[in-house]
């Protein structure tokens, strides 16, 4: 059995605020994406390096490249999804948004996101923070998501049973 209805579509285009969206993240970000995750590193880190051990220190553009390849077909296949925030132009990554189902029990996803360093506590980075639980709540099958990091800690997720 999937993890999402069968008939169930998932948002390729979602506007968050003027000048701002989410889609699919694509292997042909990677230009895009390496700069933002490197350049945020040290915090992208203490939010994920205990859980998924990303990103680190020493990924290289090639193994980003892989990384995001694999994010564009888990999408495809409705596996999960990693969507890239952007502006208009998309010639900047300023964050991401996962939504993967979920490894432990008591939620049917778990859902975390992220901006690059120099949006944390701007307008930009709180409508984005104020726009995923929405835009999960509206536009996503989920009864229970879950947000690792948020509703309760990474470390409180580690110790849930698997």
């Amino acid at each position: 059995m999937s993890w999402l209805p069968e008939d169930f579509e998932h948002p390729v285009h979602e506007p968050v605020l003027d000048g701002y969206h989410l889609r699919p993240i694509r292997a042909d970000d990677t230009e895009i994406d390496y700069p933002a995750v490197m350049g945020s590193r040290e915090r992208l880190w203490s939010l994920y390096g205990l859980p998924w051990s990303w990103p680190p220190a020493t990924m290289t553009v090639e193994q980003d490249r892989v990384d995001l390849a694999r994010h564009e077909r888990e999408a495809e296949a409705h596996q999960s999804f990693n969507y890239a925030f952007l502006d208009t132009a998309e010639g900047a990554l300023y964050g991401c948004v996962y939504i993967d189902p979920p490894e432990r029990p008591g939620a049917d996803a778990d859902i975390s996101w992220w901006v690059v360093d120099n949006l944390v506590g701007t307008p930009v980075g709180a409508a984005l923070d104020a726009f995923v639980p929405k835009w999960i709540a509206s536009r996503w099958p989920f009864a229970q998501p879950r947000y690792p990091g948020i509703d309760l800690s990474w470390e409180e997720w580690l110790a849930l049973p698997e």
